[in-house]
Order: C-alpha cells, then structure tokens, then sequence
C-alpha cells in the first residue's frame, strides 16, 4: 500500500512540535515532546506556587507570630491562675488542719480533765457511799411512791461508785485524721461543709458521744447523791415524829427546814454543784446518824420476842390479893430458862434480889431512862458492868412476889414508871431504820 492508503487507514499523523533557533550560519532545532512540556509546566507552577507562598508567609509572618504569642501568653496566665488558687486551697487546708489540730488537742484536755474530776468524784464518793449504805439502809416505808423504787442503793453502788471509764480517751485515737476538734461549745460552728461520712464527721460524733457520756455520768451521780440524801432526811425525819409522838426526848434542830430560805441567784458550775450536793448527804447522814444514836440509846426493844403478853402496864387485880393495883411494868409469857435480854446499851445498876421482884436486873441507859427486869432464876450480870444492846441479863422464872413463870420488864424515866408498851410501839416503827 502506498503512503496515501496507509494514511486513510490510520490517520493523519502528528506532528511533534520543534523550536528552531537560528544564529548566524548555525540553526538549532529542538523537538518539544508532550511530557517535557507537561513537566516544564508543573515546574513553573510549582516554583509559582512557591514563590507566592514564601512571599505570603513573609508578609503574614509577623501576624502570625503574634497570634502565637497571644495564645501562649494566655495559656501561661490560665496555668498561673490555677496555679494560684491551687497554692490558696492547699493554704486553707494546711490553715484548717492546724485549727482542727488545736481544737483537737482542747477537746482532749477537756476530756481527760473532765475525766479525771470523775475518779476524783469516784474516791469522795466510796467511803460516802458505803456510809449510806450503812446508816439509811432501806427507803422510808411511809413514802407509797419510793417504795415502789428499786433498792437505791444497790443502783448507786452500780452506777455512780464507778470511776470514768478508762477507754474514754483511749478512744479518741480513732479516725482523728481530720476531724473536726473545736471544744464543745463550739462544734456546730463549722462553716465549710463536710461530707457526712467523712472522718471529721465521724470524729466529731465520737466527740459528741463521749461527752454525752460524761455528763450522763456527772448527771447520774448528781441525781443519786441527790436520792440518798432525800432518803436519809425522810429516815431522820421518820425516826423524829415517831419519838416525838410517842413523848420521848429528841432533838428539835435534827433535819432540814426548807421554810426559811433565801439569798441572791448566784449559778453554779457542775463542780460546785458536786461539792454542794456531797456536802448536804454528808449533812444528811450525820442528821441520821445522830437520831440513830439518840434512838439506840433508848429501850425501844422487845425483852421477848415472839411471847405474848400476859399483863399490861396500868392499874389491874392483883393477883395474889385480888384487889385493885398498880402494875408498874409488863409481864411476858416466859418457861423458866429463857434468856431474857437488855433492850438498850447501858450500865448494870442492880443484880440481885429485890423484895417483890425476886431477882432482879437494873440498867441505867443514860438521860434518865433505866430498865428492871423482875423474877429472873438466874442472873448472868454483874452491877457496873456496860451491856450492849441484847446483851443476856439472866433467865427467866418466877422469884419473888410470882405466880408463875415469866418476864416482868419495866422502863423507868427519873425514877418514875412509864408504859412499856409506848416503847415497843416505837422501836417497831424505827426498827427498819435502825
């Protein structure tokens, strides 16, 4: 096939571009190819680009900069901010927990001082205690109200004659960490807020507690010493109206008059308080105990116990002559060798015969008042000799002016015979109290 076919066939072909440079005689020429002219053109517009962009950056450069510095400036000025108010908490902190420390350690001081006022309080209170128990013994029966009570003297021994605990303060080591230590007065002052299971909040309630506890305890010793006092005038005043009563010598300035009071409102603390309420059951006790000697040193026991009586004190028959006579003392249903006792300490005047009496005993109690016991078979005393209470003056049998066995019991005042039986009645209102 001959060129013209071939290019109807395939095409007109294509022509590459050519630069032609002449110079004189010389002529160059330089075929231009598709690619080497895409790529000279990607080169020129990359240099462009390049070129356009270090001259944007020169002329934005400064702004640019700038704009930095601003922001690291306020980045610097935020982290010195908080950096500031990091360091202030941390000052507060430090500053509470120093506070707290100091209040700590005052609230300990009043603790283990208030403790320690407890076992002080503790070893006034046991010799005084077991005094009470001694002289008041039970309540007054004539009070409905405190008989219904519980012993109160068994609940004191158990209650208040107990020093303060010795954990109390071994105690307070737990969760202190950062508790809340004001001292009492001040522990609900806090004005930041902690959480309520913190170990402030926790100590604080310990606190709180224990300080309860204390005064429950100074309360309850207060109450008690106040009862026992209460308890030993109501036994004086018992043991008082029941002589009085029965027209037997007492004395008149025994016990508490509450009528004729007055004076300024001065307050008082709880110490004062103590002191003031110790010092009127001491008072109390020794108004009682003063009464129980009086008593005791009349005959206000029973000669007998447990026998009846056969012949009262008064005018009756005689009855040996069968006419009317004075019978100065009581006869007691008696068998022949029975002990017959002193119904009051004294001193043995008369052991021995005595005409109508037959055998008989005397003893002088003092202000007064003697006792005669008549018709004895036997006599176990001697005349000077000091008897107590109970003590056996001889046995019983039917000496003398007698018609048969028995105790013939007199009390005497100043020489003079009086009713026996005004003393019986006495000692067995006083007896629980004696």
């Amino acid at each position: 096939m001959n060129a013209t076919g071939q290019s109807a066939v395939f095409g007109r072909r294509k022509e590459p571009h050519t630069i032609i440079i002449a110079r004189g005689n010389e002529i160059r020429h330089f075929t231009i190819r598709p690619w080497l002219a895409a790529f000279i053109g990607s080169a020129f517009a990359a240099i462009a680009i390049g070129y356009l962009l270090a001259t944007s950056y020169l002329v934005l450069r400064d702004d640019l900069i700038g704009a930095t510095t601003a922001r690291q400036a306020r980045m610097q000025q935020a982290y010195e901010d908080r950096i500031s108010a990091l360091r202030a908490q941390v000052d507060r902190i430090t500053s509470r927990q120093l506070l707290d420390q100091q209040l700590m350690e005052t609230k300990v001081s009043e603790l283990l001082e208030r403790q320690t006022q407890l076992s002080q309080r503790h070893g006034r209170l046991g010799p005084l205690l077991e005094r009470a128990e001694n002289e008041v013994g039970t309540e007054p029966a004539e009070d409905p109200a405190a008989a219904a009570k519980p012993d109160k003297h068994a609940e004191v021994t158990g209650s208040i004659n107990q020093p303060a605990p010795s954990y109390v303060v071994a105690s307070l080591g737990v969760d202190l960490g950062a508790a809340d230590t004001r001292p009492f007065s001040l522990w609900s002052t806090r004005t930041d807020p902690l959480p309520s299971d913190s170990a402030a909040d926790r100590a604080d309630k310990l606190f709180v507690s224990i300080n309860q506890s204390l005064k429950s305890i100074e309360n309850e010793q207060l109450t008690r010493i106040s009862t026992l006092a209460d308890n030993a005038y109501k036994s004086a005043d018992a043991i008082q109206q029941a002589l009085a009563a029965a027209g037997l010598p007492v004395d008149s300035d025994f016990g508490k008059n509450e009528s004729d009071v007055g004076g300024p409102l001065i307050p008082l603390d709880s110490s004062m308080i103590f002191d003031s309420k110790v010092k009127e059951l001491d008072e109390a006790l020794d108004t009682l105990d003063q009464l129980k000697k009086e008593a005791r040193r009349l005959p206000l026991a029973n000669p007998a116990p447990g026998h009846s009586v056969t012949s009262p004190f008064g005018v009756r028959t005689d009855p040996i002559l069968g006419t009317a006579a004075l019978h100065s003392g009581m006869d007691f249903r008696a068998p022949i060798g029975m002990a017959a006792k002193v119904t009051a300490p004294g001193i043995v005047t008369k052991a021995g015969w005595n005409g109508g009496y037959g055998r008989m005993v005397e003893v002088d109690h003092g202000n007064g008042f003697a006792t005669r016991y008549g018709h004895l078979s036997e006599i176990d005393v001697t005349v000077g000799e000091k008897l107590d209470a109970g003590a056996i003056v001889g046995k019983t049998g039917s000496s003398g002016r007698s018609t048969g066995p028995h105790l013939h019991y007199e009390v005497r005042h100043n020489g003079e015979a009086i009713d026996p039986l005004r003393f019986l009645t006495v000692g067995k209102k006083v007896a629980q109290y004696l």
